[in-house]
């Protein structure tokens, strides 16, 4: 699924947040927050997490109709 998706991430750090972030959000976690997310994908603080949606420059509205 995220192979669909892939190219709408031009470098790779956004593109391996936005796949960890995915996966979390499949994941069978209780709680779906920042902190969370960031522990499932294995970084220290969700500052990652929170850079993708917030400020990391990709297309949200291809990756949805990719989707």
């Amino acid at each position: 699924m995220f192979a669909r998706v892939a190219g709408r991430f031009g470098r790779p750090e956004p593109r391996r947040r936005a796949r960890a972030y995915v996966r979390g959000l499949l994941a069978p976690i209780s709680a779906k927050n920042g902190w969370t997310l960031a522990e499932a994908a294995g970084e220290a603080s969700p500052l990652g997490i929170q850079r993708l949606l917030n400020s990391a420059r990709w297309d949200a509205d291809a990756v949805r109709d990719d989707l």
